[in-house]
């Protein structure tokens, strides 16, 4: 959804990089190309001139004209004022002292209220929780029958004594689900309630009404991040009309501008708390200001893919795996692959993952193009193997290829190439173990130099001798500085000598993802 924003942005600060000191007119430049991106992302007219205001200023003051390095100055300033309007700290859900907790759930017809309430409902019972989903949209058709379909799938409880469809008393079934809660033992109520295709009168005197029955925790206002401007205006009418205590999004994995995001927490003074990003019951997590405006910036979110590792991969099996991978490159069969492939295709969408990583986002093209369909055919590559091929892949001869073909439906080529980017991986992920870092990648964060690079650098610069000259050992000084500017890559993270529109994944990396 920033794809957009993001670029812009990272083009504006890549004008800044190399600069030694700022001009006042840099600045402008500088503020009037993040202002037209702003804009550009239907980001609302009074956040986008607070956020410039806030800008200018700081970037004006001390800490950029003093700064070693101002262009990063000027983005750790964009980034913190980012994370002003996306609402500042992370904001949880507060809990009732007792039980049931009571979540409301309140906006527009097709915002996704009846879909969040499931996804919520999931999430809260995979921390330990037992909620209960309650069928207040007796309105539109089919409201009850899809929030017991969606409740069943994520496998939550559900409330639904009246069959909807414009029949029973909305107030009267969220009355008596607090009761209903207190005797099956759910310590948390979902109210799903109803919506309009608009703001009218009649659909936020039934939210009221329901609101004053059940005197709500939390009220959640749910708005469409693709509505673009008008989610402000609805966010408002609901805050003035019923209010509420926090926002969700739905459908940040949309392609619209994303304005809504940056503006709904600022303009109504209400954080956003969750955010929802696909069609699965598990694309759903608390959002996070912070790490939403890292991405913005290119800047990857790492912690988000670290909590998702966490929760798939047991630390049993990772010390196991990074054992076996220790001993050497042979411990690690295809057995060993394929599950590690399918904890990886667990933590969710590959493309969604490799987004994550800082400076990934200058790949996108690349990333976005990747064949998820490949993580299957390999599967089924792997398992039409005999117990011994996984073991050991070097016995897998023609014969044993055109059989491995023919039982999982592909070209012996395809084996043939699986073996072999096995092979490639083995060998990178045993040396990764044993701290060499990714080969041919040292630009990316995190993914290269490695122990035995540092080594060699460090034996290297033991024999190198000053210059007895003044003037020389200085111009030497000068040169080394630069070189080691160049290395780094730049605050986006590529590769040193490459820009984004030329850069490509390297061999390796190419074939370890197929």
């Amino acid at each position: 959804m920033f794809d957009t924003l993001s670029d812009r942005l990272a083009a504006t600060f890549k004008n800044l990089r190399g600069k030694g000191r700022l001009s006042e007119a840099d600045i402008d430049v500088t503020a009037r190309e993040i202002r037209i991106a702003l804009l550009e992302a239907d980001v609302a007219l009074p956040v986008v001139r607070s956020f410039i205001k806030q800008v200018k200023e700081r970037a004006l003051g001390a800490e950029v004209s003093q700064a070693l390095n101002p262009a990063q100055q000027v983005i750790k300033i964009v980034n913190e004022e980012l994370i002003g309007i996306l609402g500042g700290e992370t904001r949880r859900l507060r809990f009732a002292k007792t039980a049931p907790t009571v979540i409301m759930l309140a906006g527009l017809q097709g915002a996704g209220k009846t879909t969040l309430a499931g996804k919520l409902g999931r999430w809260l019972k995979a921390q330990g929780h037992a909620p209960l989903l309650v069928a207040c949209d007796l309105q539109r058709p089919n409201a009850v029958n899809q929030l017991s379909v969606v409740a069943e799938r994520a496998g939550v409880g559900v409330y639904a004594p009246q069959p909807g469809n414009g029949v029973g008393d909305p107030v009267q079934v969220a009355k008596d689900s607090i009761e209903f809660a207190r005797t099956k033992q759910y310590d948390i109520v979902i109210v799903d309630t109803a919506g309009r295709l608009g703001i009218d009168a009649e659909m936020m005197q039934q939210a009221a009404d329901i609101r004053d029955a059940v005197s709500p925790d939390e009220v959640l206002f749910v708005v469409d991040a693709m509505i673009g401007q008008d989610a402000v205006n609805t966010a408002e009418a609901f805050r003035d009309g019923v209010g509420f205590d926090g926002v969700v999004l739905s459908k940040l994995d949309g392609d619209a501008r994303g304005g809504a995001a940056l503006s709904v927490a600022h303009v109504t003074g209400k954080q956003i708390m969750f955010a929802s990003n696909g069609e699965k019951l598990d694309d759903f997590d608390a959002f996070h200001p912070d790490r939403m405006a890292s991405r913005i910036l290119g800047m990857g979110d790492m912690l988000s893919l670290i909590e998702k590792a966490e929760q798939t991969f047991s630390q049993d099996e990772a010390e196991k795996m990074a054992a076996k991978l220790a001993k050497g490159p042979k411990e690690f069969t295809l057995d060993d692959f394929l599950s590690q492939m399918e904890q990886v295709r667990k933590m969710g969408s590959i493309s969604k993952l490799l987004g994550m990583l800082p400076g990934m986002g200058q790949i996108k093209e690349q990333i976005n193009n990747l064949d998820e369909r490949d993580v299957d055919r390999t599967a089924a590559i792997i398992k039409s193997m005999t117990p011994a091929e996984r073991q050991d892949p070097t016995i897998i001869n023609g014969s044993r290829r055109a059989r491995i073909a023919k039982g999982s439906g592909v070209d012996v080529s395809a084996v043939k190439n699986l073996v072999e980017r096995f092979f490639d991986a083995r060998k990178m992920m045993s040396r990764m173990a044993q701290g060499g870092g990714m080969p041919g990648m040292p630009g990316l964060p995190g993914m290269g130099g490695g122990a035995g690079r540092k080594k060699k650098q460090q034996k290297q610069a033991k024999g190198k001798r000053q210059s007895g000259n003044p003037m020389k050992r200085k111009a030497e000084e000068q040169a080394a500085a630069a070189r080691r500017e160049q290395q780094a890559g730049g605050a986006l993270g590529l590769p040193a000598g490459q820009d984004a529109k030329n850069f490509e994944l390297p061999e390796e990396f190419k074939k370890f993802m197929g």
